[in-house]
This record gives structure tokens, C-alpha cells and sequence, in this order.
């Protein structure tokens, strides 16, 4: 399938609850946590293309400050703008929502991430409530790159 019918057939919507399970199979299938993931599912997106889920992302917020997590695209659907239009949409979620700055922590995504603005920095500087999130204190591996992008208003 080439790019221009991966881009004209999907649809970016807010997840609902029925989505769970099917967004649940992708991150494992991705090998990413779910942990916590039930909490922040009212500030989740999918990607779908007709009845198939192909790509998830969800935000936590915490004090002025976003997590954006679970960014999640299937194999047969990588490599056509699908993880960027998630994370673009996310990020203008996170910015209505009224975040200030967003987080992440990634082990495989690293190179993925800067060109919506994100930079690597030490964990220790993300703000204390984030720090005692699922995500930050048993989900990810201790191992996970933390990075932060600043939105603009």
C-alpha cells in the first residue's frame, strides 16, 4: 500500500473505552507498557483504518506538565506519517489541555521524537508529580531516555 492511500484512508479520533483491549494488544505487541494506561484512556487517540486500530497514543497530566506515552504503530502501517500525525495531535491535546511542557520516556524512539521538539535531558529534571507516575517509577525501565519539549502558547 503506498503512502498517499495509508494517509487518505485514516482516521484519527478519541479512543473510547471499547477501544481498550484493542489498544492494550497493540502496545504489547509493540512491547510497551499498558501499565496505567486505563487511567489516561480519556485523553488517548487511535489511528484506524476502517475496523483496525494501527496506531495509539495517550497524555497523562500532571500539574502544568504532559507525559505523552504509548505511542504505539502497527508494523504493517510504520512508515507512513501515522506516529507523526499521533504525535502531532497530542501535542495540540496536550497544548488545550493547558501543558505548558511534555515528557516522555522511550528506549527505542529516541531519534523519532526531536522534530516535534523534544530533546534528551536527565530524568531527574522532570517535575516530581511525573516522577511518581506508573510510567516514571515502574513501567519504563530505569533505562529509558527522558525527553521534554516546552510548547509554545
Amino acid at each position: 500500500m503506498d503512502a498517499r492511500a495509508v494517509a487518505e484512508d485514516l482516521v484519527i479520533r478519541r479512543a473510547d473505552l471499547s477501544d481498550f483491549d484493542r489498544v492494550a494488544a497493540l502496545l504489547r505487541e509493540c512491547r510497551l507498557p499498558v501499565d496505567g494506561l486505563r487511567d489516561a484512556f480519556d485523553r488517548a487517540l487511535v489511528a484506524s483504518r476502517g475496523a483496525d486500530i494501527v496506531g495509539c497514543v495517550a497524555i497523562e497530566l500532571y500539574e502544568g506538565a504532559a507525559l505523552l506515552r504509548s505511542l504505539a504503530v502497527s508494523a504493517s502501517s510504520r512508515g507512513h506519517g501515522v506516529g507523526g500525525r499521533l504525535t502531532t495531535q497530542a501535542l495540540e491535546m496536550a497544548r488545550a489541555l493547558g501543558a505548558r511542557d511534555v515528557y516522555l520516556l522511550t528506549e527505542t524512539a529516541g531519534d523519532f521524537f526531536p522534530r516535534f521538539g523534544f530533546a534528551v535531558e536527565e530524568r531527574a529534571g522532570a517535575p516530581a508529580a511525573l516522577q511518581n507516575s506508573v510510567e516514571f517509577h515502574s513501567a519504563c525501565p530505569k533505562s529509558a531516555r527522558m525527553m521534554h519539549a516546552r510548547l509554545s502558547l
